[in-house]
């Protein structure tokens, strides 16, 4: 009779070491989970960042341009040009001017890390290269842009896709919107790497220009 408790006290200890075990791998599988989801929105955030540069850095350039240059004017007949869903590659002539040109509204932009590139003016400290896609007559020229930490710039162009090709960039320009006499030039930037997709939805910015 003595030993029954003893027994049933040793009973209890494991059960009390199983529930244990169990909590704990509640709370790992749990710890584990919060870091996927971290990790996920910590990937979402940095690339919607770097698509809203780059979206930026685009309505910048079509702002430079003079209203009635092919690169951003209205052709004849037309309200709108380009397409934020498709890839629009047109010969373009302007309603104002007459100035036609063949114009893609469309680009592939990659961003790297240079280091001992013959193109990158500081080999030792490197430089942060990008490196855009365009259509020029029908052939797609990359230019790559060297920004050395010093502040020096150069650039290069060849017809060779870099391997990490990430953004791709669409634009759609609205004439007489959102009011008359203005028009208005949207530009979305989604990213194309199989393996980043699903962290980055597509960014869309605009900005309205005479």
């Amino acid at each position: 009779m003595s030993k029954s408790p003893a027994r049933s006290q040793a009973g209890f200890t494991v059960l009390e070491v199983m529930v244990a075990i169990a909590v704990l791998i509640v709370g790992v599988v749990g710890v584990a989970a919060l870091a996927a989801t971290m990790m996920t929105t910590g990937n979402r955030s940095k690339y919607m960042s770097l698509e809203a540069t780059l979206a930026s850095e685009k309505l910048e350039d079509l702002n430079h341009w003079p209203a009635n240059v092919p690169q951003v004017c209205m052709p004849t007949g037309s309200t709108s040009v380009g397409s934020l869903t498709s890839d629009v590659l047109q010969t373009t002539t302007c309603s104002s001017g007459g100035a036609s040109a063949s114009i893609a509204y469309y680009d592939d932009v990659s961003i790297n890390f240079a280091n001992g590139s013959t193109d990158c003016v500081s080999s030792l400290g490197g430089c942060f290269d990008e490196t855009v896609a365009s259509v020029v007559s029908g052939t797609t020229n990359y230019t790559t842009t060297y920004h050395s930490p010093d502040g020096t710039i150069t650039a290069t162009t060849n017809t060779t896709a870099p391997s990490n090709m990430t953004f791709h960039r669409r634009w759609v320009i609205e004439g007489n919107a959102p009011v008359t006499g203005v028009r208005r030039i949207t530009v979305t930037v989604v990213v194309t790497n199989s393996d980043i997709a699903p962290f980055s939805p597509t960014f869309q910015m605009s900005l309205v220009r005479p």
